[in-house]
């Protein structure tokens, strides 16, 4: 379970670099507050494995084309 700290969008301005101290040494997300509201979220960043940016790369390149394993309407040479 990720525990986020929550701090007004004032707090943060005011004392930016101890919240992103404190970022890089607990790796929790931070929610930042405007009127008590959720206004953004920083998050500590993650180094992307070489596997997942050779999926992200690859991502909306494979083409369908229909159902590969129902039965064709043709007789194959090789069953007869």
């Amino acid at each position: 379970m990720v525990m986020q700290q929550i701090v007004s969008k004032s707090q943060f301005k005011a004392q930016m670099l101890e919240y992103f101290r404190q970022l890089e040494k607990t790796k929790q997300p931070l929610v930042i507050t405007h009127s008590g509201k959720p206004v953004a979220k920083v998050i500590p960043y993650k180094k992307e494995s070489d596997s997942e940016a050779i999926l992200k790369s690859l991502k909306g390149t494979v083409t369908y084309h229909g159902d590969i394993i129902k039965p064709l309407d043709e007789e194959w040479d090789v069953l007869k």
